[in-house]
């Protein structure tokens, strides 16, 4: 019982649930890691590998446009509205947004599963016809997944809009599992078409274990299509959050477009980099600003500015805090993470350097990505989605103009620096932009834990540098356990130093971990 008061407690504030969704974001992403590691075993970086991860671009396109930060970014503000001052009609709302994205979001797959032979040869126009028969067929199962996907979401929408965070957080969790269930189990039965359905199995997991605390928490289903008010301005503001996520749609299709004209594998390899990348981000990035949106939605619908800057300085700095000394981190050991992560079976040592080269470029923007989808969420909030449209296409149109000029010239890096450079240029824009419109957002604070928080990462990262050399004799070898203890040392040692001079310089950013640390001596 007192476990489960525990998790009650945790999962029903922001931070509470900031943890949570950082704790299970963890999980899955050790998850997410196993899984591309069985990938990696299996085929490399080598076409199969481009064809799998290409199957994906058809069903995150729509998915990522109409639901995922379309929907929850619009759906949230509005539905806790309604649900505050009329709980049957937030529950008719929320069954009517389902009902209606269920049947456009349906109606679009089936066309796509039609047209599939038509449109993948323009997304990846450098595969061969028999490659080409694989990639249709695997996209149209995936196309599956997009309906349980959109369920899915709709209910985070829901819980995470009554402060529910715990199931939101298991649910990335078990679609990995899915994920490798299908890689480990159906692949030895239906070839490379098992790893489609095990992505389709990982969608149904991510719906179940929402619909089960949906249920629990009175939430019910009811065939339902009323278009009220509140319908009408859910759907008015995901238009341009669409038109926003599209342009960052793009501008992944377009880097698949060019990959796919590069030597086999290197649209996998940049897939690799990419999730390894995403690991820090959905952290200490996603993590908080999920668990803080309803705060900024409540704050300004309050017009209490002035919690509301206090509760965005403190998540910026809260961020900025753990991931700039962990893009360093990165920076310093991406060779020996790209070996622990995926270096198994058919990953060979040519195909570990570009990963890691590539993601050292990625690693430059980690804090910027990261600190994207708060100040995004702080616009949404504020019933601004138009901003962030205009930011997500300039940056879709710098990522497209520098990548089309360095890929004639560094190929897959190429590709890897104009990702960094445009997530660099927006970051800076959202910033901007939202000072514009807010006014002061405790700035003085901000610039001072940035010019701490850089210079004590520095130091950091003298450490982990020194420490891979001077251990270089005694640890590094060319085995998995000889990798993954070079780098542990040097990647702890470095993380130690950080830890302590945050402590010792009594930085606000490390309250979390200075009071976790006297609970624990007290007791």
């Amino acid at each position: 019982m007192r476990f489960q008061t525990l998790v009650r407690s945790i999962s029903s504030t922001a931070g509470g649930g900031a943890l949570l969704i950082a704790a299970f974001s963890v999980v899955s992403k050790l998850l997410g890691f196993l899984r591309d590691r069985l990938i990696a075993g299996h085929f490399g970086a080598s076409r199969i590998a481009d064809i799998y991860f290409a199957s994906f671009r058809i069903p995150d396109f729509i998915f990522n446009i109409l639901v995922l930060g379309a929907l929850t970014s619009a759906f949230i503000p509005i539905f806790q509205k309604t649900w505050n001052s009329d709980r049957r009609a937030g529950i008719e709302l929320s069954n009517s947004i389902l009902n209606i994205l269920l049947l456009v979001i349906g109606v679009l797959a089936a066309l796509l599963v039609v047209l599939a032979p038509q449109v993948m040869p323009l997304i990846v126009p450098g595969f061969q016809p028999s490659e080409m028969a694989l990639t249709v067929t695997m996209t149209r199962i995936m196309l599956v997944s997009l309906l349980f996907f959109t369920a899915s979401n709709v209910l985070s929408g829901v819980l995470n809009a009554w402060h529910k965070f715990f199931t939101f957080a298991v649910s990335s969790a078990v679609y990995n599992v899915g994920i490798i269930f299908g890689i480990v189990l159906l692949y030895p039965i239906f070839g490379i078409y098992g790893l489609s359905f095990g992505v389709v199995l990982g969608s149904a997991l991510h719906f179940g274990v929402q619909l089960a605390e949906s249920l629990v928490r009175g939430w019910r289903y009811a065939p339902v299509i009323r278009i009220s008010a509140a319908a009408k301005r859910i759907f008015v503001l995901m238009i341009p959050r669409a038109i926003g996520l599209a342009a960052s749609q793009i501008n992944q299709t377009i880097i698949l477009i060019l990959a796919s004209a590069l030597p086999a594998g290197h649209l996998a390899i940049f897939m690799y980099a990419d999730n390894l990348r995403s690991f820090p981000i959905g952290i200490f990035g996603i993590s908080l600003a999920v668990a803080t949106f309803p705060s900024f939605s409540q704050t300004l619908a309050a017009n209490d500015l002035t919690r509301f800057r206090t509760i965005f300085s403190r998540r910026f700095r809260q961020i900025i805090f753990f991931l700039i000394p962990i893009s360093f981190t990165i920076l310093l050991l991406r060779a020996h993470i790209v070996r622990v992560v995926l270096g198994s079976g058919s990953f060979d040592w040519n195909a570990t350097l570009l990963t890691a080269q590539t993601l050292g470029y990625f690693a430059i923007a980690i804090s910027a990505q990261g600190l994207i989808p708060l100040m995004a969420r702080a616009f949404y909030a504020a019933e601004d989605t138009r901003t962030p449209v205009i930011i997500s296409i300039s940056g879709m149109c710098i990522t497209i103009g520098l990548a089309l000029f360095l890929v004639r010239y560094f190929g897959l890096i190429g590709l890897a620096i104009a990702d960094a450079s445009a997530n660099l240029l927006m970051m800076l824009a959202f910033f901007i932009f939202l000072h514009a419109k807010l006014g002061d957002l405790n700035d003085h604070e901000i610039a001072r834990a940035v010019r701490r928080i850089l210079s004590i990462s520095l130091v950091s990262a003298a450490i982990v540098h020194f420490t891979l050399q001077a251990t270089d004799v005694l640890l590094a070898s060319r085995t998995f356990v000889g990798v993954l203890l070079h780098g542990t040392v040097a990647g702890s040692a470095g993380i130690i130093t950080y830890l302590t001079l945050a402590l010792l310089l009594n930085f606000d950013e490390a309250a979390v971990i200075r009071n976790f640390l006297r609970r624990t001596f007290r007791t």
